[in-house]
């Protein structure tokens, strides 16, 4: 094996290991994503039910606004939610 197909082979193996990272990070990103969502949608229901209980006119709508705004920022996403329904109140 010559020099030239030396380096291309190491070239190779080196982009490799960079590419299985990028797709074992990517992964993991759309992991925590999901999981924040379950999680705020689970919790928001929950929340929903708790002020429609108490006479509260305060409910987060379930659709693709919501749900992007809990995957992306969590339970700050989901408390700026409310905090702005709470404004709409006053």
């Amino acid at each position: 094996m010559d020099i030239r197909m030396g380096m291309l082979a190491v070239a190779g193996v080196f982009l490799l290991v960079l590419l299985i990272g990028f797709i074992k990070k990517k992964g993991e990103i759309l992991l925590d994503f999901a999981t924040r969502t379950v999680v705020c949608l689970i919790a928001a229901y929950f929340l929903n039910s708790f002020f429609s209980n108490r006479g509260i006119d305060i409910m987060i709508g379930f659709n693709i606004i919501s749900v992007l705004t809990f995957g992306s920022l969590g339970f700050c996403g989901m408390l700026a939610l409310y905090g702005i329904l709470f404004l709409q109140l006053l």
